[in-house]
């Protein structure tokens, strides 16, 4: 059965974009059939961390609006054989919930096991359509209060509003150090203010900018701090039981 994810955030500046194409290579490389779809509209910006800017052509918006098939429009990523991607439209569309229906209908007729939706910062009016879909959501933050306070606002209103029930966090761009040193909210207190389960941990990665620049997977250039931390996200999304990493 298709597992359609929402990552979203309170935000911008989570990091939202890298933890999306990070996890999505991930559970690529678990053998996977991945599908991405850029959400944020007229801020597009997931094609050029997966090094994908000259392949796509069509966004979600031309499939969900009847304009092109799934098949035509998905992009494949140049070294992942089951990771594809649907970009976002240069400016916002008309939306309809059918329309999304249907997209998610032809992503599962065409045999993928995810569909994640990198979602819009914040909570656009445009967040309704791709939530209305989503089977459960990640949401990405840093420790810092104010995106912590962001992030479960954020919670709050994919639950009453769009009713998704499974909601999870990932603490992104964890500085240890000053953690230690008391500059940086902790763990558990983050835990706490979000009161949402914890997914994942990601220390702070000097490569995945170079990485996001270039266009190359993380995964290609490492395989400790960030790219390990997806890695076990995208392990724990498929069902396995994983510890959380030592900060």
């Amino acid at each position: 059965m298709l597992k359609v994810i929402l990552v979203a955030s309170g935000k911008g500046g989570t990091g939202k974009t890298s933890l999306t194409a990070g996890v999505g290579a991930a559970l690529a490389q678990l053998g996977r059939r991945v599908l991405l779809i850029d959400g944020d509209c007229g801020l597009r910006n997931l094609d050029i961390v997966l090094g994908m800017s000259d392949r796509v052509v069509y966004s979600f918006a031309d499939v969900a609006g009847g304009a092109v098939p799934l098949g035509d429009a998905m992009a494949r990523h140049p070294d992942y054989e089951t990771l594809y991607l649907l970009t976002a439209p240069v400016a916002l569309p008309a939306l309809s919930e059918r329309g999304m229906e249907q997209l998610a209908v032809q992503a599962e007729e065409a045999g993928f096991d995810y569909l994640v939706i990198d979602g819009p910062a914040g909570l656009p009016a445009e967040l309704s359509f791709l939530a209305h879909i989503a089977t459960q959501a990640v949401v990405v933050t840093a420790t810092d209060r104010a995106c912590i306070r962001g992030a479960e606002r954020c919670a709050r209103k994919l639950e009453e509003e769009y009713c998704i029930q499974r909601i999870r966090m990932v603490l992104n761009r964890v500085r240890p150090q000053l953690i230690c040193r008391g500059k940086s909210g902790n763990i558990d207190d983050a835990m706490d203010e979000a009161g949402l389960p914890l997914l994942g941990l990601v220390p702070e990665d000097e490569d995945l900018i170079a990485c996001g620049n270039s266009g190359r997977s993380i995964h290609a250039v490492k395989r400790s701090g960030a790219a390990r931390a997806f890695q076990n996200i995208a392990r724990r999304l498929d069902g396995e039981r994983v510890p959380l990493m030592k900060m």
